[in-house]
């Protein structure tokens, strides 16, 4: 996994609303959230939902989100851009085509959640909360929240993080990365 306290790897990314995204876009920003999902996999169709209301309630406290799918959509044809384009998120969802900002960021899976703090530093990495597709246990997005609600108290938040837990991302044919 990427090391608390690594600065956020810059990106350039094409959006579902037919913008260029950039990490600079979210530099007024206390916190921001960067969230690996795509389409198809049952985790992000599971927590979906969540992640939307989670995104609601913190934007207005000055929380930057971003949606970023770097599966391979010759795997899956529902992660591709234009099936992306029908998903209804309330922050921009961006395609990593290359998947070269999954590797930069180390991510494995979808969903994977990072968040940094107003220095771009990562400050948690981790699973929304304890609930997964049929354990019965409440969507309730605890993990996340908590991590959120400390930024903006100005406190780190913990260092013990429960890794993501979801679908393997989908990498091209020869493009896996080495960390997996």
């Amino acid at each position: 996994m990427l090391p608390l306290g690594t600065k956020a790897p810059n990106f350039g990314l094409p959006t579902t609303e037919g913008k260029n995204i950039s990490l600079g876009d979210f530099s007024d920003k206390k916190a921001l959230v960067i969230m690996f999902i795509c389409n198809h996999c049952p985790y992000v169709i599971h927590v979906k939902e969540e992640l939307i209301r989670i995104a609601n309630d913190y934007m207005d406290k000055d929380v930057g989100f971003i949606g970023i799918n770097s599966n391979d959509p010759d795997y899956e044809s529902l992660d591709s851009f234009e099936n992306m384009k029908k998903e209804n998120y309330p922050f921009p969802y961006a395609f990593d085509e290359t998947q070269e900002i999954a590797k930069e960021y180390k991510a494995a899976c979808t969903p994977d959640i990072y968040v940094f703090n107003n220095k771009r530093e990562l400050v948690y990495r981790g699973q929304l909360d304890d609930s997964r597709p049929g354990n019965g246990k409440e969507l309730n997005g605890k993990d996340l929240r908590g991590a959120l609600d400390t930024i903006l108290k100005s406190e780190a938040p913990s260092s013990d993080q429960k890794p993501s837990s979801g679908c393997n991302i989908k990498w091209k044919s020869g493009n896996e990365p080495d960390y997996y």
